[in-house]
């Protein structure tokens, strides 16, 4: 035999049932300090937030790994020098070939001398011999850090 046949959270809510839907009550001198807030703003308030500001960044920083800058060989520049003549060769005749470059970052978190190796593949939009720019869809490299320079369309010449 039950000897209690309805819960407690039934009293509980049966107790408030009346008062439950109603409006909170509010002084006059409380709406002017506080107006009341929207649900959807006071949302905002439990958003979490980064205790540690630059923390993920720092981390990030600390896990890249940054290499010196090589010193290119003569026969390294001589084909450098080689594949920059076919490429100012065919740009004049309209054909723009797409190459592969690798080319040297220096490290913007590190002052040192450092820095990442990067293989970007692009069409060329443009060579300027005089100011030393190679211009690779939007991406501007200067030929001091210029690696290397692969392309099919290049060997073709």
């Amino acid at each position: 035999m039950v000897k209690n046949p309805v819960s407690l959270e039934a009293k509980a809510s049966d107790k408030y049932k009346d008062i439950i839907h109603m409006e909170y009550p509010l002084k006059s001198s409380d709406i002017i300090k506080h107006p009341r807030m929207r649900v959807e703003d006071r949302a905002k308030i439990f958003a979490p937030f980064a205790a540690l500001k630059g923390y993920e960044e720092a981390i990030a920083a600390k896990q890249r790994i940054v290499v010196p800058r090589i010193e290119l060989s003569e026969e390294a520049k001589e084909y450098l020098d080689l594949q920059l003549g076919k490429i100012e060769r065919l740009l004049p005749s309209g054909q723009h070939p797409i190459i592969t470059v690798v080319y040297f970052q220096k490290d913007k978190v590190n002052d040192e001398d450092g820095g990442v190796y990067i293989r970007f593949t692009g069409m060329v939009a443009k060579f300027d011999k005089t100011s030393r720019i190679l211009q690779i869809v939007d991406k501007r490299l200067r030929l001091n850090d210029v690696y290397g320079i692969e392309g099919e369309d290049l060997d073709k010449n």
